[in-house]
């Protein structure tokens, strides 16, 4: 093969997205800490699974068009640090594609080493060891061995060949896997990713198996696909354009480009001033409302499939059903913006009503065994509707993520991602919160907040290791001083706590926060309580249910 064009390109990316959903859990498993939130591989996962949604029904041939759709597809549900960072790779090989039809090998290896660069480029303090030196190292080599008369196979033998050993030699980059004795786990779902692509180069298309993974006990279970089939609302509607004094100024590709972000089968034609559209998408919603910005609404009609497949399937009276006509319906003027937001990632009831308590609007679902997507943050901005919208992210790996969405909305929302990596760094930098401050000062005040709380947690090992010289044991509970140095590990979970309050607070702390696990009873609160009360005189605490999962103990030291 001597080119790749859009449809071959689409195949061979849905063929990678099946490679590594197949083997996500061999990369979850290489995670170089014992704790039972190792998502490396699902968030890869799942940012692979959404690019490859938006390009599997795409008919274009031109490579361009299908690998910034991919890119798109991949940027919007991107999740994690691994899942960012691979966004980044492939929308760094998209505009290296621009205006391309068809690429030969030399093109293939240019895109590739544009892709690193702009994946470097992403992270502020980039780590050799990592996904980014295997992407770098593997397309260096490919560019520098690549010739013009090279086939598409000998270019992905090359780039595959050079990963793989990229992969091999993270641990004498990056100490800690040396220590605990595996290969970089990013690295390794880009290296499945990338066999995915050239096993399809060689005809051999990759199905999605059922996967297995293996539970916080150790035992293997099937994992069904995650991703059911979505059939969302069949969304259609009349835009006339205009006018020009209220409305901003419409441009065809710009905006097939959003609704496309936001649903599938997407038909858009324009006639003069008037603009009709078709698309099935999740969120009918945010489709009217960045249409309305163009225009007004002639007709509109929003059907739910679900409902409908539901009704095919279950209900005696579906012929009834296919006959019944559709209402339409006027759709509710936008609602004026409001000044600010506060915006924080949870997990936990107990931690959302704490948020809650201290001024955050809009909480996104996830955390340390689930990282949520960008298009989860871009969401939860458009549903605050706020002129500034302050995100907490309130661990490490959702931080780019975040930034992300920020990046996605700029120029439409102002979005400050403060880069809190726990849970009590989010609380504290919400109490901080002044409306009555500037949008810099209040930046800058809850930057410096990050450092007035030390946070630690309790949770099992899921593994024996050795890190940083302390011991842990398979099912020992660890005390974790802020989000990644164990300090010791124990048989019994309130020992672990007992001993990580200790190195926590010191002469200078006043108040020592406590959120109790889904495990831990309210009679075990009350203990506790009257505990560390008695023992730490000095000190306030404030010990309640949490009820997040993976960790029994989450705690802040003010």
């Amino acid at each position: 093969m001597r080119t790749i064009d859009g449809q071959m390109f689409k195949m061979m990316v849905i063929s990678a997205s099946n490679n590594l959903y197949n083997h996500y859990p061999e990369v979850d498993a290489l995670n170089v800490f014992p704790v039972p939130d190792g998502d490396t591989g699902m968030n890869m996962n799942l940012t692979l699974t959404s690019g490859a949604k938006e390009v599997q029904n795409r008919s274009e041939n031109d490579i361009y068009s299908i690998a910034k759709t991919f890119s798109r597809g991949l940027l919007m549900g991107a999740r994690g640090n691994s899942g960012v960072i691979t966004s980044q790779i492939f929308r760094g090989f998209a505009e290296a594609l621009e205006g391309k039809k068809e690429i030969n090998a030399v093109e293939l290896a240019e895109a590739f080493v544009n892709g690193s660069k702009i994946a470097y480029k992403a992270v502020i303090r980039p780590v050799e060891g990592t996904i980014l030196t295997v992407i770098r190292e593997s397309s260096e080599n490919l560019k520098k061995k690549i010739k013009a008369y090279s086939s598409i196979e000998d270019a992905f033998k090359i780039l595959l060949n050079e990963a793989n050993a990229s992969l091999e030699r993270t641990p004498n980059l990056l100490p800690v896997l040396k220590e605990v004795g595996v290969v970089d786990s990013g690295g390794a779902g880009l290296v499945k990713i990338l066999e995915g692509m050239e096993s399809m180069v060689h005809g051999d298309f990759i199905e999605r198996n059922e996967a297995t993974v293996v539970d916080a006990s150790g035992s293997a279970q099937v994992k069904a696909d995650e991703e059911e089939s979505e059939f969302g609302y069949c969304t259609e509607f009349i835009l006339r354009l205009g006018p020009k004094e209220s409305k901003k100024a419409f441009n065809k590709n710009r905006f097939t480009s959003v609704l496309n972000a936001h649903g599938n089968s997407l038909v858009v034609v324009q006639d003069e001033d008037l603009v009709k559209v078709h698309v099935h998408t999740l969120t009918p919603g945010n489709i009217f409302n960045y249409a309305q910005q163009f225009g007004e609404f002639v007709k509109l009609k929003c059907e739910n499939m679900t409902e409908q497949h539901n009704e095919i399937l279950f209900s005696e009276n579906a012929k009834d059903m296919a006959a019944s006509k559709l209402k339409e319906a006027p759709l509710a003027a936008p609602k004026e913006r409001k000044e600010y937001a506060l915006i924080a990632t949870s997990s936990g009831s107990g931690i959302d009503e704490l948020f809650k308590e201290v001024g955050v609007e809009y909480i996104v679902s996830g955390g340390q065994t689930m990282n949520p997507s960008t298009n989860d943050f871009i969401d939860a901005i458009k549903k605050c509707n706020a002129k500034v919208c302050y995100i907490f992210p309130n661990n490490g790996n959702i931080i780019l993520a975040a930034s992300q969405a920020r990046d996605v909305l700029e120029g439409e929302y102002d979005v400050k991602v403060i880069p809190t990596k726990t849970i009590m760094q989010g609380v504290v930098c919400a109490m901080n919160f002044n409306p009555d401050l500037s949008v810099e000062d209040n930046e800058a005040a809850l930057n410096d907040a990050i450092h007035t709380v030390k946070s630690g947690a309790v949770t099992f090992s899921i593994k024996d290791t050795e890190i940083n010289g302390v011991a842990v044991r398979k099912d020992e509970y660890m005390a974790i001083r802020e989000s990644k140095d164990i300090i010791s590990s124990f048989v019994d979970k309130f020992d672990a706590l007992r001993d990580l309050i200790k190195n926590l607070v010191d002469e200078d702390s006043a108040l020592v926060t406590i959120l109790c696990g889904e495990d831990i009873l309210e009679e075990d609160v009350e203990k506790l309580t009257k505990e560390f009360s008695s023992e730490y005189e000095d000190y306030e605490f404030d010990i309640r249910k949490g009820n997040q999962p993976v960790y029994s103990f989450i705690v802040g030291v003010e």
